[in-house]
Order: structure tokens, then C-alpha cells, then sequence
């Protein structure tokens, strides 16, 4: 895969992919705050898809589950600013603002297009990417600078930024059952639930009576029956889209439960 990513911090990185096509079931552990230069992607979420494209400017909330699929578009590389929005960085600014964030009413993503004060912060980014390095206090300034833009423009944002609890224990049933398609390490998704590891995989088996991992399989060979019966799409297009990695385990896998190919259901 050609990726390239450039670093002004660790916080701040512009993005490239060349590839024509590049997949990932992502966990995001910081908000993660995205300009789009050029290129294409979809978000899929549980409950929501989301298209961005070429200066289009969101946010993602940390602790949201997705599928990320990236394309080139219009002959152009996808390309893209990135700056991660980190607890630490957070708190360090709200510590001495007398912010009392409520619970947020919905899980989702923050589109801010067309904003001129917020795209001026992310495009005046674009020249340090060529500097061998950086003031960490320039970095910082920018930083600092998005999270005000941020909140000047959408009042209720603090209930997402200053919100720094860790995730509470929640109905695993209810939860498992939105988000099974995102293929996810079980510790991910125990953490999600407000589990160890260890009660993660008690609590699914009295619940479920079986295992994560085969739950998981029977649930993403199901959905992708749906697909193939249901909406016609194929093997190529839906794979990736219930949590398989690859197209040739995902066959193996089909042929393993249903007792005949992805293929053959087609003809």
C-alpha cells in the first residue's frame, strides 16, 4: 500500500493514501478533528454513513466505533490534515474553565464544512509539514487555536471535549448486537461495554451462550446472506462491509457455514 504520512507532532499528521482503495475497522481513542484536501471517504457506522470529500472539515468523538474506507478521487491522491484531539490536550485547556459538560445526547460525527475561520486553521498547517521541525509551542498554539474555533462555532461542544469519562458498564446484548460487523481485538470491545477482558467474556458467554468469536462469525455470515439475497451485491462489496479482512477467508468461512459459496448463491 503507498501511504505516506507526514508529522509536525504526534498530534498533528497530514495523511496520504495512493492506493485506489484502503479499509479499517478503527476504535478512535482521541476526538480526531479532519480537513480534506482531496479523496474520498466512508464512514459506516452502527447506526449512520457518512461520505466526506475535498474540503469537507469533521469531527470524530473518541470511543466511536467505524469502518474507514479511503479512495483516490478525481485522479487526486486521498489526502488529508489530521489533529488529534487527546484527554490530556483537553484538559489542559479546560482546567481553568468553569465548564460542567452535560451527557451527550447522541453518538456522532460533527461536519463543520464551509467554515472560513476553522479551514484557515487547518490549511495554515500545510507549510510546517515541509519543516524538519517544529516549536513544540507553534503545534501546541495550533491546537489550542482549532479547540476555540470549535467551540465558538458550535456552542454545545464543550459536552464532547470536557467530557472525559471512561466508558461505563452498559447492556452488552443491545451493544453486540449494533456493532458486530466492526472487526475489533475482544479487549476493544470489553473496554467499550465497561468490561475487562475477563467479565467481557463471562457475561457474552451467559448471555450468548457461546463464544465471542464464534457469535461473531455466525452474526457477519448472516448479514452478508442478507446482502447477497436481499440487496444483490457481491462478494467483493460486502465482505469488508461485515468484518472480514480478506475475500478469500470470508469464501472459506461462507462455504463453511452455509454449505455452498458466496458465488454459488449469486448464480
Amino acid at each position: 500500500m503507498e501511504y505516506q504520512a507526514k508529522y509536525i507532532t504526534e498530534d498533528i499528521k497530514l495523511s496520504c493514501y495512493e492506493d485506489k482503495f484502503f479499509k479499517s475497522d478503527i476504535m478512535f481513542d482521541h476526538h480526531m478533528l479532519i480537513w480534506f484536501i482531496s479523496g474520498e471517504t466512508k464512514i459506516v457506522q452502527a447506526d449512520a454513513t457518512y461520505i466526506f470529500k475535498k474540503g469537507d472539515i469533521f469531527l470524530i468523538p473518541r470511543n466511536q466505533l467505524a469502518t474507514i474506507i479511503n479512495y483516490p478521487k478525481d485522479g487526486q491522491p486521498h489526502q488529508t490534515v489530521v489533529m488529534h484531539l487527546s484527554t490530556k490536550r483537553l484538559s489542559e485547556f479546560y482546567a481553568n474553565l468553569a465548564v460542567k459538560p452535560k451527557a451527550s445526547e447522541s453518538r456522532k460525527i460533527y461536519t463543520f464544512n464551509n467554515h472560513p475561520l476553522l479551514e484557515s486553521c487547518m490549511a495554515s498547517l500545510i507549510p510546517y509539514f515541509e519543516m524538519k521541525e517544529l516549536p513544540e509551542n507553534i503545534a501546541s498554539l495550533k491546537i489550542t487555536e482549532a479547540i476555540s474555533i470549535l467551540r465558538a462555532i458550535d456552542k454545545g461542544i464543550d459536552n464532547v471535549l470536557a467530557n472525559f469519562e471512561e466508558p461505563g458498564k452498559i447492556d452488552l446484548a443491545d451493544y453486540m448486537e449494533k456493532n458486530f460487523m466492526f472487526n475489533l481485538p475482544l479487549e476493544k470491545f470489553g473496554y467499550l461495554t465497561g468490561r475487562s477482558l475477563t467479565t467481557f467474556k463471562r457475561d457474552f458467554s451467559k448471555i450468548f451462550n457461546t463464544t465471542p468469536q464464534r457469535w461473531l462469525t455466525q452474526k457477519r455470515l448472516e448479514l452478508a446472506h442478507y446482502h447477497f439475497v436481499e440487496k444483490k451485491k457481491k462478494p467483493i462489496d460486502v465482505y469488508y462491509e461485515v468484518g472480514f479482512e480478506n475475500l478469500s477467508h470470508f469464501s472459506y468461512a461462507f462455504k463453511k457455514h452455509f454449505g455452498y459459496t458466496p458465488t454459488d448463491l449469486a448464480g
